[in-house]
């Protein structure tokens, strides 16, 4: 692990539950701070003051504030991936169009953080090479994932679903971090429709030179 790795690494996990407890307060402390006064401002002082712990122990979980961030990001890609795997554990609908409104409902609901942390978070975090390799397989499961699901779908019509699946997760993904941190507000519901109307039509709709 290189100097820059360690880091963006906490320094220690609490065994105790006052630890564990410190350890909540600084991170919740944080993201009100980085929310409310945005990164550059978003001092590791600040911080401890928030969480009404000294400085000295905030340094004891974390170096520094990026680390404080990346663990901020962690959970919150955490928080995603859970989400959608306990929506796959209830089951999913039987049409095309309700199971993609379940994963885009999943992603917009994980976004629903104050807008300016989800910027600093998006923005401006730091990414090790450990967080780029996790983000990488989250990604990599979810793609395996829809594409089983589009290969099986009688309602799947696209050519290519390979392709259609690495769209789809990337679409979902990217345009609700997009709008979710956008500083102006969103009809999520609207929104939710749309996203969802565009990607059935894309993955149900007849071939090109199809005569049906």
């Amino acid at each position: 692990m290189t100097s820059d790795e360690r880091r963006l690494k906490p320094r220690k996990r609490p065994r105790q539950v006052r630890a564990e407890l410190t350890r909540e307060r600084i991170l919740t402390a944080a993201a009100h701070i980085f929310a409310e006064h945005g990164y550059a401002a978003g001092t590791t002082n600040r911080i401890a003051a928030r969480a009404c712990v000294s400085i000295g122990s905030l340094y004891q979980y974390y170096p520094n504030k990026d680390a404080i961030l990346v663990e901020l990001l962690t959970r919150h890609l955490d928080a995603g991936v859970a989400a959608v795997g306990r929506r796959q554990d209830e089951g999913l609908p039987d049409s095309i169009e309700e199971i993609i409104r379940v994963f885009v409902r999943a992603a917009i609901d994980n976004h629903r953080d104050d807008p300016q942390l989800l910027r600093v978070m998006l923005e401006q975090a730091p990414r090790s090479r450990e967080l780029q390799e996790r983000i990488s397989q989250r990604e990599q499961a979810r793609v395996d994932y829809a594409l089983a699901l589009f290969d099986r779908h009688p309602e799947v019509r696209v050519e290519d679903t390979r392709t259609a699946a690495r769209l789809v997760v990337a679409t979902i993904e990217l345009v609700v971090h997009r709008l979710a941190a956008a500083p102006d507000p969103v009809d999520t519901r609207r929104f939710e429709d749309e996203l969802v109307a565009m990607l059935t039509r894309y993955l149900t709709a007849a071939p090109t030179g199809s005569t049906d």
